[in-house]
């Protein structure tokens, strides 16, 4: 059975990667962006601008996150429903954590002035950082789509479990893209 199923989702997994693929060149442009227009030559800099305590926060709850959806991962091996519903349910929670602190952290700053129009290096920051947010809201509309879909039990568990994996895919990625806004955003001028 399983060789079927993934003989059978193999396509949607390679189109998905190539997704994935389209996705990590819009970020790596988003980056060249920000490393170009950072430092800025007027206005505010990032010095300025970001705190070590909320970028520590955010790491720790979205970062976490993939570490909780191993156990959903480890549920899916053999069908634990309890393994499964506590691994996502804490990735949930955990991610939708991370969105509050983000959107916190955009409210702070814009009260502080630190505006998208302030100068270039903000408005590069803002649209990836912004557009990473994006992708972890989504990612929180996934997991309910996921959550509802286990709850009701309509879908065979082979079909289930491949729409599963395709998801950890995504939130894994969201996550490795986070670790370079971290390395590349944020750590040159906090530490």
């Amino acid at each position: 059975m399983k060789q079927t199923s993934d003989v059978l989702f193999q396509d949607k997994r390679l189109g998905f990667f190539l997704y994935l693929v389209v996705e990590a060149f819009m970020f790596a442009t988003l980056f060249a962006t920000y490393i170009i227009f950072t430092p800025p030559s007027v206005g505010a800099n990032p010095s300025e601008v970001y705190e070590l305590r909320t970028v520590i926060l955010t790491s720790v709850f979205l970062l976490s996150s993939s570490g909780t959806l191993l156990i959903a991962e480890s549920g899916l091996e053999h069908w634990n429903l309890k393994k499964i519903w506590i691994g996502i349910i804490t990735t949930f929670l955990l991610g939708a954590v991370f969105m509050g602190l983000e959107i916190h952290e955009f409210y702070k700053y814009t009260h502080e002035g630190f505006t998208i129009t302030m100068n270039n290096f903000l408005s590069s920051f803002y649209v990836l950082v912004g557009l990473h947010a994006s992708h972890v809201a989504f990612g929180l509309g996934w997991m309910i789509l996921l959550m509802v879909q286990l709850k009701q039990q309509k879908l065979p568990k082979a079909l289930f479990i491949e729409k599963h994996k395709i998801f950890n895919y995504y939130w894994h990625f969201v996550d490795v893209v986070w670790v370079m806004i971290i390395l590349i955003v944020y750590a040159p001028y906090l530490f």
